[in-house]
């Protein structure tokens, strides 16, 4: 008896990290992932250059080539960000789908970037088992062509909505290679800061 305990304790441990990992998503996980993916740093970053780029191509015409036209690309790029995110979060609460992103740091430099490929079409079951991304499937396009309703009028044809379709999972793939290698590439540039000596003869 006393010698089965180490093996119960190690099984009921195993079963409790498996646990904690397979809980299902919350309703406020929820609100987080699409705040997260609405003004996290890659929204705001890709925002920022589409606004810039359109801006510069005056593209739409409608908005002129200054910063108030910035201002207006930028913030419809990212309320079509925040429509997308709000209604993939919202209707895969129905079938408890887990829109966020999972890493896999022990895994090599090319099963990673095979990782941020797959969960862009790919999602988790409330089991932590994988399913197909469905709430993404339905959301990114219904987001698309909504957002015709306000977009000027050069941009609001059907032609530009499908653009817009790929151009959102297009985001997706930047955002999860951002989740999956970002928080690596802080890692190696503040140990490198910490571990620099410091040069006196340089600050003099």
């Amino acid at each position: 008896m006393i010698r089965s305990l180490p093996i119960v304790c190690v099984l009921l441990s195993v079963a409790t990290a498996s646990a904690q990992q397979e809980t299902p998503i919350t309703a406020l996980q929820r609100i987080h992932w699409v705040t997260r993916s609405t003004l996290g740093p890659t929204s705001l970053f890709t925002s920022a250059v589409s606004a810039g780029l359109g801006t510069w191509r005056d593209v739409p015409y409608e908005y002129g080539t200054h910063w108030e036209g910035f201002g207006q690309r930028f913030g419809l790029r990212m309320a079509d960000r925040a429509l997308a995110t709000g209604f993939e979060a919202g209707i895969g609460s129905l079938w408890g789908e887990d829109p966020r992103y999972r890493r896999a740091p022990e895994k090599t430099f090319r099963a990673r970037v095979a990782n941020v490929l797959r969960q862009t079409v790919v999602s988790h079951d409330s089991s932590g088992g994988e399913m197909p991304a469905y709430a993404r499937f339905i959301a990114v396009p219904s987001a698309a062509f909504l957002s015709n309703a306000w977009k000027p009028g050069s941009q609001s044809s059907t032609e530009d909505a499908v653009d817009r379709i790929g151009i959102s999972f297009a985001n997706h793939i930047l955002a999860n290679a951002y989740a999956e290698f970002g928080p690596d590439l802080k890692r190696r540039v503040f140990h490198r800061s910490s571990a620099a000596p410091y040069n006196d003869a340089a600050h003099r």
